[in-house]
């Protein structure tokens, strides 16, 4: 019986460290496949104020990409929150709307893979990089709530992000909260500013 428990503990952190080395190497396959798609179709330099329909439309599951400069962080986001979608990176709340739309932009992420959110403060910035251009956000604030308390994305008027992720940070699939983070969009530079 004690042999049983070893080897259903090895193979349970086996598959457990196996999720996490597939899960890193497709967030960096579509990292870098965002990547090559904005070289061969590059983005304005001033986000555009009306971008044509089709710019916000997902491009093979990817909606845009996120850029986090306090913690050196770049990732595709994909379209979606399941847990399919986080297993490799960040997703996009799909009833929130898109980066540089009125309302409150969501984007999800599992805390194994993704940023060190208790290191942002007041005032950092977060980048939503979009094949229209680059929308600016600085953190005005953090809340810690219940998994199922969407009232983080209520949408109101301006330009806002939220990121969720699951809380406490080290507790992986066994945390029971939300920790959450509000960003307000920055003014936008005109082109002559770009």
């Amino acid at each position: 019986m004690g042999l049983v428990c070893i080897l259903t503990g090895i193979a349970l952190v086996g598959t457990f460290t196996y999720g996490i080395v597939d899960g890193i190497a497709q967030s960096r396959a579509l990292t870098a496949t965002w990547r090559h798609q904005l070289a061969a179709e590059p983005a304005p330099a001033a986000p555009e104020e009306e971008p044509a329909p089709n710019l916000m439309q997902p491009v093979d599951g990817v909606d845009f990409a996120i850029r986090v400069p306090k913690l050196g962080y770049f990732a595709a986001v994909r379209d979606g929150v399941t847990a399919t979608i986080l297993y490799s990176g960040p997703g996009h709340y799909v009833e929130t709307p898109w980066p540089g739309q009125v309302g409150v932009v969501g984007v999800a992420a599992h805390n194994v893979y993704w940023i060190d959110f208790p290191q942002l403060v007041m005032g950092n910035e977060v980048d939503l990089e979009t094949r229209y251009g680059t929308f600016r956000y600085a953190v005005t604030g953090t809340r810690i709530v219940q998994p199922d308390d969407m009232t983080i994305l209520v949408q109101r008027p301006g330009h806002h992000l939220v990121l969720t992720t699951c809380w406490p940070t080290w507790a992986g699939s066994f945390a029971t909260q939300r920790y959450i983070i509000f960003a307000d969009q920055l003014p936008t530079p005109t082109s002559a500013e770009a």
